[in-house]
């Protein structure tokens, strides 16, 4: 006799994270809607915010197998440190909006899973206590964002604290001689949550919410930049290492060679700036063609999953940014959501790596990969 019985719906619980989706869920159903469209939105018409995540999705893995992959190592070299794999934390502004350890909470989630973060001129922690947060727990790479400003004295003194606490790199945002035009801030009239600072931008919360997000850009960055003019005097004032965030053609590598930067982050500030712009996967080819293995190629811009960090490492990328997932993670969980999000995608790329035959990050090539075509059989690279 068969004894019969009912299978019970588990009904799906908001605690389940299983993906960045799911993150992006439980953050969008905590946050008021001004702060989620600030951290979501990119500029005009939201074209390019959207084409970085769904352009990934025409490169097809290509997987090798009966390899012996029981020894995978994801570790990577990355800014003169082994870290776990290669993925960090995008330098995000304003991340106690999120959650209000803010910075502090993504740093020590960074140190727990031994890899770099990026700290914004926007924060609303000082550089000494977003470092001192990560180093009882591991002495990972910090890398400061600046902008060209018009007060160079405070620039300066930017990047001297920055250099002070261990900072390894400055990232110089390269794409924002003006800030792009977001709808969602002026509707809204987005204006930082009373309380919060920017302490390296030396700004009181009075000072801040004086002035609309856009007003207050206009009065301290500077449109008088240019090559000559930023990367001599960088190097005149830091030994640490000058990246430029915000390239996307093959023609400003070549001018990072030639002023002798340290490396490029391919990226269109996560849609945030000129509308229109290539996804940053796309733009990547050639950016690392015309590196030539003479400078470094980092990317961002959006990174979902483990298997976008592999394409992105298979066309040439030394290694890959987030930022909305941690803002998504923050507001999620703090922390702890931060420490969740690391994980998935480490888990996810270490995954996608023994599926594909791959033991090492050496072994991740084009070879790995293939491009859709709607005309035929799969394109290899």
């Amino acid at each position: 006799m068969v004894e019969k019985f009912e299978s019970k719906r588990v009904p799906p619980s908001e605690h389940i994270i299983l993906s960045i989706s799911d993150l992006q869920s439980a953050a969008a159903a905590k946050l008021p809607t001004g702060i989620r469209d600030f951290y979501n939105s990119g500029s005009t018409d939201q074209i390019t915010v959207l084409d970085n995540s769904n352009a990934y999705k025409k490169y097809k893995l290509r997987p090798r197998v009966l390899r012996d992959v029981s020894n995978v190592s994801t570790s990577a070299s990355v800014l003169g440190k082994t870290i776990d794999f290669p993925l960090c934390v995008s330098p995000a502004g304003i991340q106690a909006m999120a959650h209000p350890l803010g910075e502090l909470a993504t740093s020590r989630a960074c140190a727990k899973r031994n890899v770099h973060m990026g700290i914004s001129s926007f924060s609303n922690y000082s550089v000494e206590e977003i470092c001192e947060a990560s180093r009882a727990i591991a002495p990972i790479g910090h890398v400061m964002q600046v902008y060209s400003m018009k007060d160079r004295a405070k620039q300066e003194r930017i990047i001297k604290r920055a250099e002070q606490v261990g900072c390894v790199a400055i990232f110089l945002t390269a794409d924002s001689p003006v800030l792009g035009v977001r709808y969602n801030e002026h509707r809204n009239d987005f204006r930082t949550p009373a309380g919060l600072a920017f302490p390296m931008l030396e700004k009181t919360s009075e000072m801040i919410r004086a002035d609309t997000h856009d007003a207050s850009f206009v009065g301290f960055n500077s449109d008088y930049h240019s090559w000559a003019r930023e990367i001599p005097w960088l190097r005149s004032i830091t030994k640490m290492q000058v990246w430029i965030k915000g390239v996307l053609t093959a023609e400003d590598v070549l001018l990072a060679r030639e002023y002798g930067c340290d490396g490029v982050v391919v990226s269109n500030h996560g849609g945030r700036q000129l509308d229109g712009t290539p996804a940053t996967i796309d733009a990547l080819p050639e950016c690392v063609e015309a590196a030539a293995g003479q400078i470094r190629v980092h990317i961002d811009g959006g990174i979902r999953s483990g298997q976008d960090i592999f394409k992105a490492l298979a066309l040439g990328a030394e290694c890959c940014w987030v930022g909305r997932p941690a803002i998504w993670s923050l507001a999620y969980d703090g922390e702890a959501g931060v420490r969740t999000m690391l994980d998935i995608l480490y888990t996810d790329f270490r995954r996608c790596m023994q599926l594909t035959g791959c033991s090492s990050i050496a072994d991740i090539s084009k070879s790995s990969l293939g491009i859709a075509r709607k005309d035929g059989p799969l394109a290899r690279l």
